[in-house]
């Protein structure tokens, strides 16, 4: 398996050759969404194979959400299986969430219910991706806007309770806790001071906006705020060494711009867990 450590970023067409070209020993991994190279050839399995001569590569799902009553379809699982160990990732990633149902994508990362039928669902379809794949699990903490009907308890003890009865892995969004804090009204330095430093493999930070009426909306197409990277790097002083990636999705901007967004991150990263590169 390959060992991924410091700062990376989202390997997206639009950035890709200047990633390629570009001077930025910053960059030490990249993430890919399976879903763009799972049975494909042409220039995505071109960009794949030259970013893996360079880099340790982690992959994200964005199509089996863990929330899903169905479970994960074989027709998938397989190809994915056999692209995960040919790259040898040490983990692979999806969402917290639901993304379809009865055989139709929504194509957006919903909320579930936290309750426990929902949990109870999340474990059972964690533990089946786990033995299709034959990989560790993470999942993902979103951005929501409304609760799915009455909670139970809190985004933050569903999350724990799912880590644990799963035996999961976490992905931990630092910009989608400090969205949700604003919006719901918690204290986002404790919701991660919570969480077990053990369960974190990978961190993700991107840019958000607020709109007039005082709604953060997580958007992966600004650039990350002051108060995300405040929030990193507690993360990264509670979590320890865990790899961080930037994610840009959007409104991409010069690759001058977001190398110097690299080049923060792996300053705080440096700082805060007290690696150095030299």
């Amino acid at each position: 398996m390959q060992t991924v450590r410091g700062v990376g970023i989202g390997l997206r067409r639009a950035l890709a050759e200047a990633l390629f070209t570009s001077d930025a020993p910053e960059v030490r991994w990249v993430e890919i969404h399976p879903e763009n190279y799972v049975s494909r050839g042409g220039y995505f399995r071109t960009m794949l194979e030259r970013a893996a001569e360079r880099w340790p590569i982690v992959t994200h799902g964005l199509t089996l959400g863990v929330g899903a009553v169905e479970p994960p379809e074989a027709g998938y699982t397989r190809p994915l299986r056999a692209l995960l160990h040919e790259l040898q990732v040490p983990w692979h990633s999806e969402h917290l969430c639901f993304s379809g149902t009865d055989g139709v994508m929504l194509h957006d990362l919903l909320p579930l219910p936290f309750d426990e039928q929902a949990i109870d669902t999340a474990c059972a379809r964690i533990r089946e991706l786990r033995d299709s794949l034959e990989l560790p699990v993470a999942i993902e903490n979103i951005s929501f806007y409304a609760h799915l009907g009455t909670p139970r308890m809190s985004e933050l003890q569903f999350l724990l309770e799912v880590l644990e009865r799963s035996d999961a892995k976490l992905l931990l969004d630092v910009n989608n806790v400090y969205v949700n804090a604003k919006n719901h009204g918690f204290d986002p330095r404790k919701y991660i001071s919570s969480i077990p430093r053990e369960r974190v493999v990978q961190i993700h930070v991107a840019g958000h906006f607020t709109r007039p009426d005082g709604l953060v909306i997580d958007t992966h197409g600004d650039a990350v705020r002051q108060e995300v990277y405040d929030l990193l790097e507690h993360t990264l002083r509670h979590a320890g060494e865990v790899p961080v990636l930037l994610e840009r999705d959007q409104n991409i901007p010069s690759w001058e711009q977001l190398h110097a967004e690299l080049r923060r991150l792996d300053e705080i990263y440096q700082r805060a867990t007290g690696v150095s590169w030299a």
